[in-house]
C-alpha cells in the first residue's frame, strides 16, 4: 500500500487526470502535489522573469497558486486534502530528487506543451524522464 504520493502538476489536463487518479486510486494516502516554476527554456523565458524578482520564493509561489488552487478543487471533490510544494528550476529534475521521499510518482503523460514538436511522440520528455531515473515506481497518466 502507497502512503506518500508525490504529483507534479502544472495546468495541463494530462497533470489534472494524474492527480484525480492519484486520488482515486490511493484514498488513503498522503498526496503531494508539485509545481515547478521557472522552468528553463530555449529562450530563458519564465526562468529569466522570476531571475529578476526580489524575493523569488514569494514570486514562484505565486506562480505556482493557480496550479494549486485548481489542485486543492479536484482534491476537495473527492473529499481528500493534499500538500503542496513549489520547485524552481528544471520539471524532470525536480521531481526525481523529491522522488526518494515518497512511495510513488504518479504524473500526467504530457506537459501543457506537450503538443509542440519538440515533445516526444506518445510520452512527454519530463514523463520519461521521471521514469527512467526515479528511485521510486511512477505511473504515468494519460
Amino acid at each position: 500500500m502507497l502512503s506518500r504520493i508525490l504529483v507534479p502538476m502544472d495546468d495541463s489536463d494530462h497533470a489534472e487526470h494524474a492527480l484525480e487518479y492519484a486520488l482515486e486510486n490511493h484514498p488513503d494516502a498522503d498526496v503531494t502535489v508539485l509545481n515547478v516554476v521557472g522552468v528553463p527554456s530555449m529562450m530563458m523565458g519564465d526562468a529569466v522573469g522570476l531571475s529578476l524578482e526580489d524575493d523569488l520564493e514569494t514570486a514562484a509561489a505565486d506562480r505556482a497558486e493557480p496550479v494549486f488552487e485548481r489542485a486543492r478543487e479536484v482534491a476537495a471533490e473527492r473529499d481528500h486534502e493534499i500538500e503542496t510544494v513549489v520547485g524552481i528550476g528544471h520539471p524532470a529534475r525536480n521531481v526525481v530528487d523529491r522522488a526518494d521521499d515518497y512511495d510513488a510518482v504518479v504524473l500526467g503523460s504530457h506537459g501543457e506543451d506537450w503538443d509542440r514538436a519538440a515533445r516526444r511522440f506518445l510520452v512527454g520528455n519530463v514523463a520519461e524522464t521521471v521514469s527512467k531515473r526515479a528511485s521510486v515506481p511512477v505511473t504515468i497518466v494519460r
